[in-house]
């Protein structure tokens, strides 16, 4: 741990309870109006005007904890079918622009719906619908986003034998250019991180959104720990064979549960990248039990330790999860953090991660290899916004980039046109 006594360095707040668990009145009110307004996490591509009257509809039926997700995410459905209709309509009008934001208008309802991972039916409904408009949304834009199904060729049996990522370059491929590989989280999917590959393509960067396992459309099985290494294995081996893509120049910068994942990919596959960011993730505290029977009523909006314990394979189990994840998934019992071999590693996050312990990069810098860290003191989770200017800046030194980064942040804001 982190603080003086064997205690976590938020030991004091753990046992606070976060507003936005009280209703979704107070989850919309406390937690999600504001990044809805601007259109960022969880709404890329969201906007007031189109959740206003589903939120309406949500506090008149008195939603909240514990959420029933079927009846919860199919009060969603009419406003994103509205939402693609007249996307449709657009398409078939010849009006690109309009058919694309409204595609994706729609994919972002869909996307709270499942949120904050696809356990019900229908939620598992909201997640194929939200794809479709998605990418039909990225696919009609100047620059279309394209989705490429790589084969799984490491895959064993009982995993799925190929890995759905999406994929830009700034060129089509015509010169080589930096890749960077986005890992995605527990709940943002490659329907979400999207939201940075315009951004990196307009300074000359190419892009590839992954899934972890047990989450979106990821081919690992959830309950291996070793079932990442087949999966980026099988990533690399596609990575390797694109002639746009300067092999030395790949950076991957993973986000919150991907920062897990990424931490572990540094050291596995430290001979394949340039650099590796985790950003807000964990190594080995995150699977204490005394942590996890505290998280549901934090930070987080929903129920973490249960949506955790869903992703990495263990289903409604959240007793057999506590008891077993630590042995089975820490990054130090394994051995990872010990490894010599590690790729340039960049450890982010906020000091009171309420989600990820901060105590678990404390751990990782005391162990193996020398490694990079930047804290955001006074903030929660990932320390953003801070931190998305400090990683770009570190990713912009690796690619020898001479911009601001602040232009890239720019376009991760969200206002709808139409």
């Amino acid at each position: 741990m982190a603080a003086p006594g064997g205690k976590f360095f938020i030991q004091e707040n753990m046992k606070k309870v976060a507003p936005h668990h009280e209703s979704y009145a107070q989850l919309w009110a406390t937690k999600w109006k504001f990044p809805c307004s601007i259109g960022v996490y969880p709404f890329m591509f969201g906007c007031v005007k189109d959740f206003q009257p589903i939120v309406d509809e949500l506090v008149s039926k008195d939603f909240k904890e514990p959420y029933n997700w079927d009846e919860y995410s199919k009060v969603y459905f009419p406003y994103a079918e509205k939402l693609i209709k007249t996307a449709e309509e657009a398409e078939k009008n010849g009006e690109k622009e309009k058919a694309s934001e409204y595609y994706l208008r729609g994919s972002a309802v869909y996307r709270i719906s499942r949120f904050p991972a696809p356990r019900s039916k229908n939620q598992r409904y909201a997640w194929t619908e939200g794809k479709k408009a998605c990418l039909k949304g990225l696919s009609l834009r100047d620059h279309p986003v394209e989705e490429v199904k790589i084969p799984h060729k490491h895959a064993i049996e009982g995993e799925g034998s190929e890995i759905p990522v999406y994929y830009l370059h700034p060129d089509g491929g015509k010169t080589e250019a930096p890749l960077v590989v986005i890992m995605t989280g527990l709940d943002g999917y490659r329907t979400e991180l999207c939201t940075w590959m315009e951004g990196w393509r307009q300074v000359g960067v190419a892009t590839l959104v992954v899934e972890i396992p047990g989450t979106g459309d990821s081919p690992a099985d959830p309950k291996d720990p070793k079932s990442p290494d087949r999966e980026w294995t099988s990533l690399f081996d596609w990575i390797g064979q694109q002639k746009g893509i300067k092999q030395d120049k790949i950076v991957t910068w993973a986000f919150s549960t991907g920062g897990f994942y990424a931490i572990r990919l540094a050291h596995t596959h430290h001979d394949k990248l340039a650099g590796v960011v985790a950003l807000g993730g964990g190594t080995h505290h995150m699977f204490d039990p005394e942590w996890l029977n505290e998280v549901n009523h934090l930070e987080y909006p929903f129920d973490l330790a249960t949506t955790l314990c869903y992703k990495f394979g263990y289903g409604e189990d959240f007793e057999t999860f506590k008891k077993e994840a630590s042995d089975k998934f820490s990054l130090l019992k394994d051995g990872t953090l010990d490894s010599p071999n590690c790729a340039r590693l960049f450890l982010v996050n906020g000091t009171e991660d309420e989600i990820f312990p901060i105590d678990d990069y404390y751990l990782a810098l005391q162990h193996g290899a020398p490694k990079e860290a930047r804290f955001v003191s006074g903030v929660k989770h990932m320390g953003e916004p801070a931190s998305f200017g400090i990683i770009l800046k570190w990713i912009y030194g690796i690619f020898d980039i001479k911009k601001n980064p602040g232009d890239q942040l720019k376009t991760l804001l969200f206002q709808p046109k139409y």
